[in-house]
């Protein structure tokens, strides 16, 4: 039994398409997001306040839970649309889908803000200016069509 071993490249860095790094970060603002809003619960006296109809000063109406599920839904669109859209509309869209989300992340902290709260704003932040980087920095392609 002859076995030749095959040299393999130990860590080899494999060059990511920009899209698919829009996507990775994308994802990851949602994971911050989620789990931000789930340990939310854990503060006390936040169960009281959602049984009582409140979110924050506002009350707990269709609307505003509309609202909610509305803002949220640019950043979870994302994900796909990074991977979907044409490259010159995938990179301005990244860019100003970014740009605006970040005050929302930012009315987070709004009030009483944990931590926990810091911290994730913080993340959020950093993973959105990598989403304007990488899609600022994203090669233009020159279009040729033979016209001009």
């Amino acid at each position: 039994m002859n076995s030749e071993r095959v040299p393999q490249k130990a860590l080899e860095d494999i060059k990511l398409n920009v899209k698919l790094k829009l996507v990775a970060l994308w994802a990851s603002l949602m994971f911050f997001v989620i789990y931000l809003d789930y340990f939310h619960l854990y503060m006390p006296g936040k169960i009281e306040e959602i049984l009582a109809g409140k979110m924050f000063v506002f009350d707990i109406t269709q609307v505003s839970l509309l609202a909610g599920l509305a803002t949220i839904t640019i950043p979870a669109l994302m994900i796909s649309l990074s991977a979907a859209l044409p490259d010159k509309a995938n990179r301005w869209t990244n860019i100003i889908v970014a740009v605006v989300y970040i005050p929302f992340i930012l009315f987070n902290l709004a009030g009483e803000a944990w931590v926990h709260m810091v911290f994730g704003a913080v993340v959020q932040v950093v993973l959105l200016v990598l989403v304007i980087w990488y899609a600022w920095k994203w090669p233009q392609q020159k279009f040729t069509t033979g016209h001009f």
